[in-house]
């Protein structure tokens, strides 16, 4: 499966990253919230608003970003009158270790009693709770923060910041 071209990266202020723009995309409340909604199901604008709280005109909007985005795409289910469901496309879909990582921190320092659990129902084995681990692609082992080292490939900047000129 490969990957589609990224577009050109907004036009942010303070360092260069990935995560910045991956923010400007994703990182408000209730565009997150939307794509759990849709990552349980929920694809219809009614259902998606009332799991999320989120007031009727933010929502429209968000939704409206994560769609120009490319993380969710409209389906008409209905032409009389016009009715759509949202649905996640292939980038909307690799958002799933994010709300996984969320879910967990959440879960550990939030919540006295987790409110959702996530099952891992593989064929040929019990279902169990699902413990999900951060492994490399490359040599098969965990990730843990001592094994990785951070690399500035932004023109211009350092890890303590921008190049003094």
């Amino acid at each position: 499966m490969t990957s589609p071209t990224p577009s050109a990266p907004p036009a942010l202020p303070g360092r260069p990253c990935s995560i910045a723009a991956a923010l400007h995309v994703v990182g408000e409340k209730w565009a997150l919230l939307a794509v759990r909604e849709l990552l349980y199901g929920n694809h219809r604008f009614d259902r998606i608003a009332r799991n999320t709280g989120a007031p009727r005109d933010r929502l429209t909007a968000r939704l409206r970003a994560l769609e120009e985005a490319g993380v969710v795409e409209r389906r008409a289910y209905s032409e009389r009158p016009p009715r759509y469901e949202y649905h996640l496309t292939e980038a909307g879909r690799d958002l799933v270790p994010l709300t996984q990582a969320l879910l967990g921190w959440g879960d550990r320092w939030l919540q006295a009693e987790p409110p959702v659990g996530l099952r891992h129902t593989p064929e040929g084995h019990p279902p169990h709770p699902y413990d999900p681990a951060w492994v490399c692609r490359t040599c098969g082992e965990e990730g843990h923060r001592a094994d990785l080292q951070v690399e500035i490939h932004s023109p211009g900047w350092t890890m303590e910041g921008p190049v003094e000129r």
